[in-house]
């Protein structure tokens, strides 16, 4: 597919409330004008960020994820954002990728956020998950995982080619750091030749943490292709074009000059 056209919603969100979360993003998804091929939610989606998952956990047969499959069936499109899971007794800042045939995959988020106490409270995830989607590779990460460039770091291998074509990361970053958030965006998509989506709440939640959103939609040359303003509620559709990547790359070949390594967790 040449193009893949993804919405973003940038919201608020109702605090530690799953049913409130749910109707509203029923209500804002059944708005999207036209098809879109990949529909993004917020970090912690059905939540906010909060720091007592065993009031909100759900196990991964719950209520979110039959209203996923459900949502992402019926407008034929994946549909991901991360959730609270409960799982063996441990609790997981998971992100689901929903395609519309429910066969889903999850990735744990790998670094958790000390400053917040985040570690105290769920268990880190331990590898990445790329997923295939219409002639799309896009590899998910969630919030703080953009601090760290070797965990996203893309690859090229001359069988099977760059490993991502998209990052996707879905967040809760506070305005207080808004500057870093659209810096490091920035940044990975420049260092990894690929397009990143940023998909981040507004709004103040229950510890007092505002959110100025700044999502966006970064090419591999740096530029925000996404209209969204900060500090407001609002979605969009931007489209990705998969020619402009390719004749990047072909053209300014950084790739081929990337350090190589391995790095098993």
């Amino acid at each position: 597919m040449q193009h893949l056209k993804v919405h973003l919603f940038q919201s608020d969100l109702f605090w530690e409330d799953i049913d409130r979360n749910l109707d509203m993003f029923f209500q804002k998804i059944g708005k999207i004008e036209g098809q879109p091929d990949l529909v993004v939610l917020p970090e912690m989606f059905t939540t906010g960020f909060t720091q007592v998952p065993h009031d909100v956990a759900e196990p991964m047969e719950g209520k979110t994820m039959q209203w996923m499959q459900s949502m992402a069936s019926a407008g034929n499109f994946a549909l991901t954002g991360s959730i609270i899971i409960k799982e063996k007794e441990k609790y997981y800042n998971r992100l689901i990728w929903m395609p519309p045939d429910g066969n889903y995959a999850h990735y744990d988020k790998r670094h958790l956020f000390t400053f917040a106490g985040e570690n105290k409270y769920y268990s880190p995830g331990k590898s990445k998950l790329i997923v295939e989607w219409r002639s799309w590779k896009i590899m998910p990460v969630i919030c703080y995982d953009l601090r760290f460039p070797v965990w996203n770091r893309n690859a090229y291998n001359q069988e099977y080619g760059f490993a991502y074509d998209c990052m996707l990361n879905v967040a809760n970053w506070p305005g207080a750091r808004s500057h870093v958030w659209r810096i490091l965006l920035i940044a990975r998509a420049l260092e990894n030749q690929a397009y990143v989506i940023g998909a981040n709440r507004v709004g103040e939640d229950n510890n007092n943490i505002y959110y100025s959103g700044d999502s966006a939609v970064i090419s591999p040359k740096g530029d925000n292709i996404s209209n969204i303003p900060p500090d407001k509620e609002a979605s969009e559709t931007i489209v990705m074009t998969r020619c402009e990547l390719d004749a990047f790359r072909d053209k300014f070949r950084v790739w081929a000059d990337w350090d190589t390594f391995r790095m098993d967790t």
